[in-house]
């Protein structure tokens, strides 16, 4: 390894074109710690607030951009068990993706999936240990069940449906296009809702209501999640497009025996994390090794390219992950 590698940071908070090609030190692993070389980086909205000035990165994490990766360890530090030296593997990452190098701890790390390539793999870890942890720990989806995921077509959306209808959940998504739409039906919603068209809350009621609902809109979606969960729904909130400021008559909460609950993933605890790791690598892993799921893919940008990425996800056309080709 060279003692300098490229990156992008970000040179200031603001739009996309802040986003510039930099040289920075290696990273070097820590305890618990692996470093890998980058292949692809997936894009995020996480990593666009960050540029934004939005979302400041936890104390101990790096400054780049960049919440997940696929690569080969390179490095490994003390007290790491389970990885070695030339694994192919994909991380979820404390930050720092957007790079030749990042260092990240070993519990966050996992295989390939079999038959898949290093761009696909990029793009699992961020919106799966989102999904898994939210729809499935947190809100406790089960089989039967129906379940609405706002954003259908987005990263987290394609994998909540996947996810959803796999393990036997009736799946409904909204979108904002028709051909958004389409591609939520063909992964498995049975109803998807143009939301510029349709209201998603008559059409959950005339369903019964919803018994969990995943949103990251916020805004006015919030008491018309309300009004569309079904006796003893819950709503879990990951994300606020439309700002998370609103009023809410808390009666409907009561007498409808309603849960309402939501999380962030960064901040959480190197072993909160490595918990969400085990459980994909038991209940979700031979699902993508099957190729029962799989990520849906977008588009791709060279690393010099990140501001172009950037600028692709927040036009919101996008259907599914946006990489960046570091390694390859």
């Amino acid at each position: 390894m060279t003692e300098t590698m490229r990156a992008v940071e970000i040179s200031e908070p603001g739009g996309p074109d802040v986003l510039k090609l930099t040289e920075r030190p290696m990273p070097r692993p820590e305890h618990g710690q692996v470093v890998l070389k980058v292949a692809y980086a997936g894009v995020n909205r996480p990593d666009a607030l960050q540029r934004a000035g939005a979302y400041a990165p936890p104390p101990d994490a790096s400054d780049l951009p960049g919440l997940e990766a696929s690569g080969e360890v390179v490095a490994v530090g003390p007290g790491v068990e389970g990885v070695r030296e030339g694994d192919k593997v994909c991380a979820l990452l404390p930050g720092g993706g957007y790079a030749e190098y990042v260092a990240t701890p070993a519990a966050h790390c996992l295989p390939v999936p079999r038959d898949m390539g290093m761009k696909e793999a990029a793009c699992l870890p961020e919106t799966f240990f989102t999904v898994w942890s939210n729809v499935f720990m947190r809100g406790g989806l089960k089989a039967g069940e129906r379940f609405l995921v706002h954003g259908g077509s987005s990263g987290i959306g394609t994998t909540a449906i996947q996810l959803a209808h796999a393990f036997g959940a009736r799946v409904f998504a909204t979108a904002g296009s028709e051909a958004k739409c389409e591609a939520c039906a063909a992964l498995g919603a049975e109803r998807a809702i143009n939301y510029k068209e349709e209201d998603f809350v008559e059409i959950l009621k005339k369903q019964g209501g919803a018994d969990l609902i995943l949103d990251m809109v916020g805004g006015d979606y919030i008491p018309r999640n309300i009004k569309t969960l079904a006796e003893d729904g819950r709503l879990v909130q990951i994300a606020f497009l439309q700002g998370p400021v609103v009023e809410v008559n808390f009666a409907m909460m009561m007498v409808k025996r309603l849960t309402i609950t939501g999380s962030t993933l960064r901040p959480q605890s190197v072993l909160a994390k490595a918990r969400i790791a085990q459980d994909l690598r038991e209940a979700v892993w031979p699902l993508l090794d099957a190729g029962r799921i799989a990520p849906v893919m977008d588009s791709e940008f060279d690393l010099a390219d990140a501001a172009k990425a950037h600028a692709r996800m927040e036009s919101s056309g996008h259907i599914g992950k946006i990489v960046l080709k570091v390694g390859g």
